[in-house]
């Protein structure tokens, strides 16, 4: 199960809407003994996918770094990738699933006419196939970490 916080919600929300292409980041937290997931932070990444950026997304290996430092400095696990699918349904392409690794949490966002219309998030399998993990919204007065933007200034 995959527990968000509503303004990892919303940070992810509006790190997708608005855009014409497929957008990533990163979702940190904390894992119990259960397999209980709660996300706590979020970073955007930069797609640099080679392919139509409106049908494929590519997180670089220094994003990848980038989120692994933030991860270990903020005393958190890098749990999962968010991306968006722009007028798609919220489950994973074939795309997907091959750039997937298992343990990983892929949550995905519809994006129609600007407008979130379904998150969903989905785990890879040892047999490489990905199965629906159920998503839970709360609500707790515990401190969070923000929202970072961020941007590549080499690019």
């Amino acid at each position: 199960m995959l527990l968000l916080h509503p303004i990892i919600v919303d940070q992810i929300k509006g790190a997708v809407q608005f855009s014409d292409e497929e957008c990533c980041g990163f979702l940190f937290g904390l894992e119990e003994a259960s397999g209980v997931r709660t996300i706590t932070a979020m970073m955007s990444a930069k797609n640099i996918s080679p392919l139509n950026k409106k049908e494929t997304f590519e997180i670089s290996p220094e994003d990848y770094m980038d989120a692994e430092n933030f991860a270990s400095q903020h005393n958190l696990k890098l749990l999962g990738v968010y991306h968006s699918h722009i007028s798609f349904a919220a489950t994973p392409s074939e795309f997907d699933r091959v750039a997937a690794h298992p343990y990983f949490s892929y949550v995905i966002l519809s994006v129609v006419e600007n407008m979130v219309e379904e998150i969903r998030s989905w785990i890879l399998t040892n047999d490489f196939k990905f199965e629906e993990e159920t998503i839970s919204i709360i609500n707790t007065n515990q401190d969070i970490h923000g929202y970072r933007n961020h941007s590549n200034s080499a690019a």
